[in-house]
């Protein structure tokens, strides 16, 4: 079984040796490779001397590199980890076990189940936007996560290959969760340690303009997945207007038999059409993502090997859980 260790960097040169020093230790049978984000410093050659393959992607943003890497690295196996040495390579046996193991498709892991990560140095909002995002996210899917957000993550090759990584900023952990949820690939979470970074190396996150992007993906994905539910929002919103727009006209109208607002009368009518189109593209959006779940679970049961000697696939290539997502400790 083939295992590929995803490092995404932009200046960690204070950090990487360590980081690809450690995951080699902890996992000797993978490969190691470092995606460089184009950057200022001497990160790609220090991660060259440490033993990994160094990758240049120019295109700048963390999805781009992630893009990158689920496009080129053929693998059984991957674990994602980020390169500023905040998550314990320590942990790396047990998330690719769940996964080389067929207990699930993905395992995050969980930096708030242990509670290191509430005593770092993260900045008050992120940890907010967190728990926000992470909230939101159950509550549309009904999942029971607790780190979305996490950046240490490992998958097997068909949600890799499976996965369309189309946007460009830190979002990208938060695109994965949905995608796993939408097209119900099986989650496991492992509570993992997490530190500070070492003195010198900052954050590349911004609060603000990530956690809009981050809730502006989960907005959209859910609208992309559950149109009828989304659509229906809109429309009984608009039925709502249209209902406090035309119920004085129709009280007059009953009342003394004539109407004197027609402004009102045509505006009640017009917001009441447009809900009834937003009701019937709902209904059809419906209908076209369940025929597209229909096409990718059917691509899915395509990319199977065949059963070896044993009567069983091969680890890792095909789709092992299907139930919702699990907590593993």
């Amino acid at each position: 079984m083939r295992t590929a260790v995803l490092i995404p960097c932009y200046n960690e040169a204070l950090t990487i040796a360590r980081v690809v020093g450690d995951f080699r230790r902890e996992l000797p049978e993978a490969t190691v490779y470092v995606y460089d984000n184009d950057s200022t410093d001497d990160t790609a050659e220090l991660a060259a001397a440490s033993g990994a393959v160094v990758r240049l992607t120019r295109r700048r943003g963390k999805g781009a590199v992630v893009r990158a890497m689920f496009r080129e690295v053929e693998a059984d196996v991957y674990l994602m980890v980020d390169g500023d040495d905040t998550y314990p390579a320590s942990s790396a046996r047990a998330l690719v076990d769940i996964v080389a193991s067929g207990r699930a498709d993905m395992a995050v892991g969980d930096r708030r189940t242990g509670g290191d990560y509430s005593r770092t140095r993260v900045r008050r909002f992120h940890t907010l936007g967190n728990m926000l995002v992470t909230y939101l996210l159950n509550l549309l899917f009904r999942a029971r996560l607790s780190d979305i957000m996490s950046g240490y993550r490992a998958f097997n090759r068909t949600f890799v290959k499976s996965c369309p990584v189309l946007l460009d900023g830190f979002e990208v952990e938060t695109l994965m969760t949905l995608h796993a949820l939408d097209k119900l690939f099986t989650i496991a979470e492992v509570p993992v340690g997490y530190r500070d970074r070492p003195a010198g190396s900052g954050s590349k996150l911004s609060t603000l303009g990530d956690g809009f992007r981050v809730l502006r993906a989960i907005v959209w994905v859910f609208k992309d997945s559950k149109p009828l539910i989304f659509f229906l929002f809109l429309s009984a919103l608009t039925f709502l207007v249209s209902l406090l727009l035309g119920a004085p006209v129709v009280a007059q109208a009953v009342r003394a038999h004539h109407v004197s607002n027609l402004a009102s009368a045509v505006l009640a009518t017009g917001v009441a059409i447009i809900g009834a189109v937003l009701l019937a593209c709902g209904l059809v959006l419906d209908t076209i993502v369940k025929i597209h779940r229909e096409d990718f679970e059917v691509q899915l049961l395509n990319r199977q090997p065949p059963e070896g000697p044993t009567g069983g696939s091969s680890p890792g290539a095909g789709r092992p859980g299907r139930g919702g997502p699990a907590s593993t400790g």
